[in-house]
């Protein structure tokens, strides 16, 4: 498969089929420094637009390991030797560069955004566009769907998700709803929710629908809990003097990144002890305050609004 890809109208190459439009591409490639002969990993692999950036700037004995759990990603890797592909969730990142006999990167890359290919077929039940199963997995291989989700969780349950992971404002009430609705039928399809809920929706429908199906989503795919997995491994893996870069399209995601750059864990920052000291994350931060896309790059590709990119840099005296 040739890697040279269209063009999108910003210049950026665009990925096969018009798979997925990279955000803030040329910012998180340049916030990692690339060094031709180093080993660097994509997270998210996608369409391959970050991938294929990097590949630019590695020589031939550059190399670069590409996640994805989605099985659609595989139609889009490059024919070249440089690259290892692992069709896995980012969160088993450690375990699987092992298994390619790699104990150190150069530099990681995660853009957790959904791409335009997921969330424009219908069938994959990402969009309330469209009608279709509620399935939202990012790994067909998993069992729970968001349908399971929806049926199998209480109404307590339901309305911290909402609330957390969507940040609907009238998250209990929409539990409720839910709960008493599913009594009467079983909701199995987008349409069949929407008509359930519709009694409850507050403000802008397109909004409302968009924070619900978010929450869900991310409740379906575990996305919080693979994110804190991931970070929680970088310390071990990057070299010291390598970089991670992360694109967050959502104030939960983007609070854990800036919080774990900042103090190495999950925790907010420690204050200083009796004697004024502090405990010291393993990162330099670089990005004092996060990228986001600009006005340009967001009239082209309007998913990239609420994008947010912060770069971190292992401390050379973290080994």
């Amino acid at each position: 498969m040739s890697t040279n890809l269209p063009i999108t109208p910003n210049g950026q190459q665009q990925e096969a089929s018009n798979y997925h439009i990279p955000v803030l591409l040329q910012e998180a490639v340049d916030g990692l420094e690339i060094k031709p002969a180093g080993i660097y990993v994509d997270c998210t692999f996608g369409g391959g637009g970050h991938s294929k950036l990097i590949l630019e700037r590695l020589n031939e004995n550059g190399r670069l390991v590409a996640f994805d759990q989605d099985a659609a990603a595989i139609k889009n890797l490059p024919a070249d030797s440089r690259v290892i592909f692992v069709p896995q969730n980012f969160r088993h990142i450690q375990r699987f560069l092992r298994l390619h006999k790699i104990t150190q990167v150069d530099g990681i890359l995660a853009d957790l955004g959904v791409s335009s290919h997921q969330f424009d077929e219908a069938e994959r039940g990402f969009s309330f566009r469209f009608d279709a199963a509620l399935d939202m997995r990012m790994d067909q291989r998993q069992k729970l769907t968001a349908a399971d989700v929806l049926k199998e969780l209480s109404e307590q349950q339901l309305h911290k998700m909402f609330e957390q992971y969507g940040e609907v404002t009238n998250a209990k009430t929409l539990a409720k709803t839910i709960v008493q609705q599913r009594k009467i039928v079983v909701i199995t399809t987008i349409k069949e929710l929407k008509q359930a809920v519709q009694p409850v929706v507050m403000g802008n429908p397109q909004k409302y629908f968009a924070q619900l199906f978010q929450a869900l989503r991310i409740q379906v795919n575990d996305e919080l809990g693979a994110l804190n997995e991931l970070l929680q491994q970088l310390p071990g893996l990057l070299k010291p003097g390598g970089r991670i870069a992360v694109i967050t399209f959502h104030s939960l995601e983007d609070r854990v990144v800036k919080i774990f750059f900042k103090t190495g864990t999950m925790d907010e920052p420690e204050p200083a002890d009796v004697f004024g000291n502090k405990p010291v994350s393993p990162f330099t931060i670089i990005t004092k305050k996060p990228i986001t896309p600009s006005p340009k790059e967001c009239k082209i590709n309007t998913r990239a609004r609420s994008a947010k990119l912060r770069v971190a840099e292992k401390r050379v005296d973290n080994e």
